[in-house]
């Protein structure tokens, strides 16, 4: 019998472990996937094993320059959504254009969560 943890493991919405995709639905055998493709699969194991002949932390997070400054400007657009939210808010806007300016915001944050 599977204990009823593991049932609701499998059950939940699982992301690559590199590049932050939703993965497919695994079957019922077999262990879960992590990785959406060979590729990131193959990505992941080349910084593990970067990180472990550089002596860092096993969770340590090694970006590049050009990914730390992408991911600077995402955080910039998240901060920039989220103050036209509440400018409007303040200035009395209506739910349509709070809703729009708030789907914004969700966006810019989605496009963080592929920080991986």
């Amino acid at each position: 019998m599977i204990a009823p943890e593991r049932v609701k493991s499998r059950t939940a919405v699982r992301h690559c472990g590199w590049c932050g995709l939703r993965l497919p639905e695994d079957g019922k055998v077999g262990r879960p996937r992590r990785y959406c493709s060979q590729s990131c699969r193959q990505r992941a194991y080349e910084r593990r094993s970067a990180v472990q002949r550089g002596g860092l932390p096993e969770d340590a997070v090694v970006l590049s320059a050009a990914e730390l400054a992408d991911l600077q400007d995402r955080l910039f657009q998240l901060r920039c959504a989220a103050e036209d939210v509440a400018t409007a808010a303040d200035d009395g806007a209506g739910p349509h254009e709070l809703r729009d300016l708030a789907a914004t915001v969700v966006e810019n944050a989605h496009g963080l969560e592929r920080l991986r």
